[in-house]
């Protein structure tokens, strides 16, 4: 497996939490400390940390300390990488039903 494709599972397998996205959506809007980032979930903090530590291993998101504040910040290139692989997919997928239309029209026309 490339490392591309690992950087891929490991985005998608980040994603695939709710929590996650949350935060994501969260990030969209801008940079923002741990606490703020945790205040809407119902979890310990050490609980909530270690989705933090999910995001930023995969790299879809990067903190940075200033004193006692950590603030994360979204990182887009991940996130574009998953949405390039799922235009490929759909493409794919496009086409390949697009194929079977063709064929059960034809089965249909030639039936009459």
């Amino acid at each position: 497996m490339t490392n591309q494709q690992l950087q891929l599972d490991r985005v998608f397998h980040a994603l695939g939490d709710p929590t996650r996205r949350a935060v994501i959506r969260r990030l969209g809007q801008g940079p923002a400390s741990v606490g703020e980032l945790a205040r809407p979930h119902k979890m310990a903090l050490p609980s909530f940390m270690q989705h933090l530590a999910a995001l930023e291993k995969c790299g879809l998101v990067r903190s940075r300390k200033a004193g006692r504040v950590r603030t994360y910040q979204l990182q887009p290139k991940p996130l574009k990488a998953a949405e390039k692989w799922m235009v490929a997919q759909r493409a794919l997928w496009e086409a390949r039903l697009d194929r079977l239309d063709d064929y059960l029209l034809q089965m249909k026309e030639s039936e009459t």
